[in-house]
């Protein structure tokens, strides 16, 4: 995206909306911590890393050149009525209490689950998917895929313990992302652009 200078093929509401969670699922950064080890300095970097590499692809979408590429056409998905706002109510009612960062930290969960969906609108409307655009959002699925892996991992090393919000809406996440990974993949296989159905 630096390099091209261009944001073409991106959706900068799911950039914002990716934003908003790790803003809301890492406030624990501003808490005090009792022991520093390697474990939480390593944790505590890479929170800082995802909401400063968030923050500086959004402002990208706000700068000249990358302004100019950016097609808020194509991008027009309600995000806030359609994503945000029952994803907030959900975090109020399916925290584990109402404290205020365990009901953000709920939301932001929920809200990941569905943050990709203006994105995977934007690339229907455009229905040919340039390589770095469609490399992207498969990274971003391959990035939920993994998490997967964490929650067996989580589960047998926790003593079976698990979190209903984060496996119901890791499994929504997953869903979401099925129907593009089929075509990526079927592209692939075919070597060929990745061209989306109307």
């Amino acid at each position: 995206m630096y390099r091209a200078k261009s944001v073409e093929g991106l959706s900068r509401k799911s950039q914002e909306l990716y934003l908003t969670v790790f803003c809301t699922r890492y406030l624990d950064l501003f808490l005090p911590h009792r022991h520093w080890t390697l474990l939480v300095a390593y944790n505590t970097l890479m929170k800082v890393f995802f909401v400063a590499a968030s923050a500086t692809i959004v402002a990208y979408f706000h700068r000249m050149p990358w302004r100019a590429t950016y097609q808020e056409s194509h991008d027009s998905f309600r995000h806030l009525l359609f994503l945000v706002l029952p994803s907030l109510a959900l975090g109020f009612v399916l925290a584990g209490e109402w404290a205020l960062l365990e009901v953000l930290y709920t939301f932001s969960i929920v809200l990941e689950s569905v943050a990709i969906l203006p994105q995977l609108v934007l690339l229907q409307r455009e229905r040919n998917v340039e390589n770095l655009t469609a490399n992207v959002v498969f990274a971003l699925g391959i990035y939920r895929g993994f998490y997967i892996f964490n929650w067996a991992y989580r589960y047998l090393a926790e003593g079976h313990v698990t979190e209903p919000v984060v496996w119901v809406f890791g499994i929504v996440q997953t869903l979401v992302y099925a129907d593009f990974f089929y075509y990526y993949y079927a592209a692939a296989k075919r070597g060929a652009q990745l061209v989306l159905p109307q």
